[in-house]
């Protein structure tokens, strides 16, 4: 039963980098303004974080390293969309 959730995510995980992937080489970056942005950030933070719990097994580990690696990803992506928002203006 585990083998087929782990082919699930995998597969979830390429359609994600596919969509990523199609937003950046269409151009909708430098026209939609955040949107395509943030949806960008918004996959990588899914991807990560299905990664996390189902390939590096945190999804059992105890709360805290949980909780640390989830905080670590929400505070580097949030840097980099700060950054990015000021290089804007």
């Amino acid at each position: 039963m585990r083998f087929f959730s782990v082919n699930r995510i995998w597969a979830m995980l390429l359609v994600a980098t596919a969509i990523t992937w199609w937003l950046g080489e269409s151009g909708q970056v430098g026209r939609g303004g955040m949107a395509p942005v943030l949806a960008i950030f918004a996959l990588a933070v899914f991807k990560a974080v299905w990664v996390m719990n189902d390939f590096m097994e945190l999804r059992h580990a105890p709360v805290l390293w949980r909780r640390l690696m989830l905080g670590w990803l929400i505070t580097v992506t949030s840097l980099i969309l700060l950054a990015y928002w000021l290089g804007l203006g």
